[in-house]
Parts: structure tokens; C-alpha cells; sequence
């Protein structure tokens, strides 16, 4: 089902030159080439807003709307109808998201740098952000605690989210997605999807005024909408399909590992399952378990398509040192590390959007309850990139206050520094205001 590639040796055939980034699993996904897909679609918002999007919505969702907002008796409807052991779930992960954000946030930081010489570093929320939440096949009503919470915390003022339209619900987003907007007392939400949803945040459509920020995962169409359209709109990053990597040694549960790489699997077709390893035994044992738990599993084919595709894999190394550069080079959205001694490498992990550490730790934990955000960059990004946090949606500013004599005492600098670059206005706006 899964198939195995075998660098044990790589090391010594190929010196310190080894690229492990072109040998790890990692999916097809051409966001250049979707980006002709989804100009159209964004250009089309932007020309005929409201009309363009119901247009999309009848042809990808197979949904007739009027209306792309949702009305407010729906979020009320929602939460009263919603299964109390699911409120009672999302309420903790409110609660435990919430209180890493507000350890998480930072206070303005002042410098002086001379008598009546100030710098202030100063932290402001983005003043309006548009929260893409995931509906398509799996109903991420997770997704819109860890979008929602950091923002709130942040102190964003102005918050709009939307979801994919579903057939199944009379237009409008899933029900638990919709319960968990109003427990965390969002009002402006709408059921667009896709694209056209980025594009609707990015330009404004109808009831939908512009936004500065857009979050969220997505499929690798919105992945590509959001590609498109930053300068238009910032974006967080571009998170599309779920992986995760497993960094294991024969200390390793066979039966946990299988677990959490089938647990990603069943998100979509193309997420991606990866375990990097020294120990044959164990490889051989994980793919025991994964064809007994994937045979009872709910989403079989979904599950199969995902582990049997070039996106996933189990890659044999030399040793953990090994391991660690090929998952270092993998930079895995979730990476799971389940050794004899994690604290011993974990050091030593610089690519990873989020590690879970020993065997009480899965990424499905993460997912919900862990306190962590679950929204993280994906594709190899998170050699650069952050998961979503408070400071997603915060702007630093730096705050200059100068007086006359604070001024004089660097003036003499700035003028030749604005001589030297043949800009002598600078110098003069430095000079007037100390003459006389």
C-alpha cells in the first residue's frame, strides 16, 4: 500500500552534496499552473462581485443561492441544535487555544537611545481579517477555534469568516461550523468557498467589505488564490493538503505510528504520510498495522489514495542522525518524533511547523485540544514559514519621538548620509528645523 524509499548509504555515496529535499515523498501540486484556474474565477469577483460568486457556488458546490450571508438565526440555531459532547469538546479547545495566545502576546517594547531619543516597537492588530475555514470533504469545525481565537486575542476588531456552501444544509455551511462561529460570537459569516471566497475577502463583494488578511488552509485551488492575490490581500501562507512526517526508532509503537499516518491520510486524497526510520523491523511492522487499520477505517479509499500515492512513504536511513536531515529537509507541517531519547535530537529539528513528542502525543491531539494551532505551513514551507499564532495578525510599528536637542545631537550624521546619497532635501528637512 505505502511504498519505501531506501536511502540507507545515500550518505556516504553522496558526501555532504546529499539533496534529500529531491528524494523525500512529496505530492504533484502544480500551484503555478492552477493559477490560470483561478484567475479567472478572482477576476470575475472583482468584476461582478455577488453575481460571479452564486454563479461559482451552483457550479462547484451545486448550490442555488440568494444570499452568500449567513443569517444570524442560523449561527442561533446552530448552537442550540449542536450535540452537547461537540460544544463541550470545542469549549476546552477554546479554553486551552486561548490561553497559549494570551501567553503568547507581546508587549510594546521601548528603546531609548539618548535624552529625548525614543524608538517604540509597538504591536497593532491588523484592523479587519477574513478566516477561510475547509468544508469540502471533512467539516473543519476545528478550524474555526484556531483561526478565530488567535485573532480575538490579538484584538483584531473586524472578523468575517466563511465556508464552503453545502447541498446537504440548505446552502449554508456545515451546522458545526456555524455552532462554533456563534460560541465564539462571530456574526459576519458567509457560504462561499474556494477561490471565489479569497477573491470575495481580497476585493469585497456585496455585503462583504474588503479585508487586509486573509487565513486558513485550503485546497490547492484557494492555495493558488491566495498566491495570486497577495499584494492585494496578505495572506498567512500557503497551507494546502495536511502531512505529516514520523521520526522513529525501534522503540517506536508500530500500532501508534500507523494510527497517527492513517489519521492524516483520511483528510484527503493527496495528504501526505510519511515515516523515516533506521529500523527495517519497524517499517515492516507499521505496514502490517496499516493494512489491518485501514481495512476498518471509515474513509478506506480515501485513506488507500492517500497512502499509496508519490506523496507518501516509508524512507529507511543509516541512523536517526541521518533521519533528522532527511526530515529537516522534509519540513514537515506536523512532524511526529518517537524515540528512545526525543529530548536528545529535538535541538536538532529546524524545519517543522509543529513537533509532537513520544507516544502521547499525536498530531490528532494537536488538531484539537493540545492548545497548539493547528493551522501550519505545508509543502516544504515551514523552512520559512510559521503556523498560525497571536502574531499572524499583529503588525509591528516602530514609534519615533525626537526632541529639538535629539535631533541636533545626530543631525551632522543624517546630513552626510543624505549628502552622500545625492538627496540633499533630507538634509534640509533635518536643517530647518534647527536653524534660527
Amino acid at each position: 500500500m505505502i511504498r519505501r524509499i531506501d536511502l540507507r548509504g545515500a550518505a556516504a555515496r553522496g558526501g555532504a552534496a546529499v539533496d534529500y529535499r529531491s528524494v523525500v515523498p512529496r505530492a504533484d501540486l502544480d500551484v503555478e499552473s492552477t493559477l490560470e484556474v483561478v484567475r479567472p474565477i478572482c477576476e470575475a469577483v472583482r468584476e461582478r462581485g455577488v453575481a460571479a460568486i452564486t454563479e461559482f457556488s451552483a457550479r462547484f458546490d451545486g448550490v442555488a443561492q440568494t444570499d452568500i450571508a449567513v443569517p444570524p438565526e442560523a449561527l442561533a440555531a446552530a448552537l442550540h441544535e449542536l450535540d452537547p459532547a461537540v460544544r463541550a469538546g470545542l469549549e476546552e479547545s477554546i479554553r486551552r487555544l486561548r490561553e497559549t495566545c494570551t501567553a503568547e502576546l507581546e508587549s510594546d517594547v521601548v528603546t531609548e537611545l539618548g535624552p529625548g531619543a525614543t524608538v517604540t516597537h509597538a504591536k497593532v492588530p491588523v484592523e479587519r481579517v477574513g478566516l477561510y475555514v475547509p468544508g469540502g470533504l471533512a467539516p473543519l469545525v476545528s478550524s474555526v477555534v484556531m483561526n478565530v481565537v488567535p485573532a480575538q486575542v490579538a484584538g483584531v476588531g473586524s472578523i468575517a469568516l466563511t465556508s464552503s456552501p453545502q447541498a446537504a444544509h440548505g446552502g449554508l455551511p456545515h451546522p458545526n461550523i456555524l455552532a462554533a462561529c456563534a460560541l465564539l460570537g462571530v456574526r459576519e459569516v458567509y457560504a462561499v468557498g474556494g477561490a471565489q471566497a479569497i477573491a470575495m475577502f481580497a476585493y469585497g463583494a456585496g455585503p462583504c467589505r474588503p479585508v487586509d488578511l486573509v487565513t486558513g488552509p485550503g485546497n490547492i485551488y484557494t492555495v493558488s488564490a491566495k498566491r495570486l492575490l497577495k499584494g492585494v490581500v496578505g495572506i498567512d501562507a500557503e497551507a494546502g493538503p495536511t502531512e505529516i512526517a514520523v521520526l522513529a526508532d525501534d522503540t517506536a509503537v508500530a500500532a501508534h505510528v500507523a494510527a497517527d499516518l492513517l489519521s492524516q491520510a483520511e483528510h484527503d486524497p493527496m495528504a501526505a504520510s510519511v515515516l523515516v526510520t533506521p529500523s527495517e523491523r519497524l517499517a515492516d511492522e507499521v505496514e502490517a498495522e496499516l493494512d489491518k487499520q485501514v481495512s476498518v477505517t471509515r474513509h478506506v479509499e480515501r485513506v488507500r489514495t492517500a497512502l499509496s500515492g508519490r506523496q507518501s512513504g516509508i524512507v529507511l536511513v543509516d541512523d536517526l542522525d541521518q533521519g533528522l536531515a532527511v526530515v529537516n529537509a522534509y519540513a514537515a507541517e506536523h512532524l511526529e518524533v518517537h524515540t528512545a531519547e526525543p529530548g536528545r535530537l529535538l535541538g536538532r529539528i529546524h524545519n517543522a511547523g509543529a513537533v509532537f513528542v513520544g507516544s502521547y502525543a499525536p498530531v490528532s491531539l494537536g488538531d484539537y485540544c493540545a492548545g497548539s494551532n493547528h493551522v501550519l505551513p505545508t509543502a516544504g514551507c515551514a523552512c520559512h514559514s510559521s503556523g498560525l499564532s497571536v502574531r499572524s495578525f499583529l503588525k509591528a510599528v516602530h514609534v519615533v519621538h525626537y526632541t529639538r536637542d535629539a535631533l541636533a545631537e545626530v543631525a551632522a550624521h543624517v546630513t552626510a548620509l543624505a549628502e552622500a546619497e545625492d538627496l540633499p532635501g533630507h538634509a534640509a528637512a533635518v536643517r530647518v528645523r534647527l536653524e534660527g
